[in-house]
């Protein structure tokens, strides 16, 4: 068995997860679907309203941040 997570997201979806690292203050986020798609994948959680990366969801963070740097450039 494999722990690596290896998820091929949209720009967006990283995005949305990435944004996540924090907590939201007050405020949600745009793209709900973004975010449902997230929780399909085991990626957050909604807890009272609020999305909340999980552990699986931070692993996918680290391991795609190499594609975030590529988007970027």
């Amino acid at each position: 068995m494999s722990n690596d997570v290896d998820f091929d997201l949209s720009p967006d979806q990283w995005e949305a997860l990435r944004t996540l690292r924090n907590p939201v203050s007050g405020g949600r986020l745009s793209k709900a679907y973004l975010i449902e798609s997230l929780v399909k994948f085991g990626l957050v959680v909604v807890n009272d309203g609020i999305p909340v990366m999980t552990p699986t969801g931070r692993k996918a963070l680290v391991r795609g941040s190499c594609r975030l740097l590529d988007l970027a450039a």
